[in-house]
């Protein structure tokens, strides 16, 4: 196994711990609950995920890490975790996918037309791409909105509709891009959200 799927082994190994821990915790309470190490966890994936994409040259798959980020750091703020990072470390975790970003621009590694052609991606795989990333990121677009509303970072039925949806389409991408660490990743996930829809109905109607 090379460098590059290490870092994508080591995303998902970071992912599969937060939906692990999650799930395991809600399956014990009969109902969705959201730990804090969801978060921490989240962020961390996010980040590790982000320098893959980079390397691999997946704008679909940065694009999603991009959305996230900035969420993550907000439940973090909402659950009053991130002021506990030392400055230098909240500086560093915000600051260096933003100097990815900005390098990639500049040597011409992130050039739209490169981006767009056929000869990278095929046009219809980079679509469903970028809208299956799109949806997964809206998941937490939604959750958000709805614990800046209930100042409560929890996850909400409307997540997990969105994570099953973003998630299928994902798979379906990551399988034409012969990714089969992130294939393992969203199969798994996949049924983790199943799960957590079927376990908020039978908790509502318990």
């Amino acid at each position: 196994m090379d460098s590059l799927s290490l870092l994508a082994v080591l995303a998902q190994i970071l992912f599969g711990g937060r939906m692990l821990s999650q799930w395991l915790l809600s399956e014990k309470s009969k109902k969705v609950v959201t730990p804090l190490t969801f978060w921490w966890l989240s962020l961390s994936g996010s980040f590790v995920l982000f320098i893959y994409g980079y390397f691999r040259t997946d704008f679909p798959l940065m694009l999603g890490q991009v959305l996230g980020y900035i969420i993550y750091i907000r439940n973090l703020q909402i659950q009053k975790q991130w002021k506990l990072l030392p400055k230098w470390s909240q500086f560093l975790i915000i600051a260096i996918p933003i100097g990815i970003i900005t390098y990639g621009w500049n040597n011409g590694k992130f050039d739209l037309a490169a981006l767009f052609s056929k000869d990278e991606m095929a046009t219809w795989l980079l679509t469903l791409g970028i809208v299956a990333q799109v949806l997964f990121t809206l998941r937490f677009v939604y959750q958000w909105f709805y614990a800046e509303k209930n100042k409560e970072a929890t996850l909400p039925l409307g997540f997990w509709l969105f994570s099953f949806t973003g998630g299928l389409l994902s798979l379906v991408y990551f399988l034409y891009r012969v990714d089969y660490v992130m294939v393992l990743s969203y199969s798994l996930g996949t049924f983790i959200y199943a799960r957590n829809i079927y376990l908020y109905y039978t908790s509502k109607t318990a």
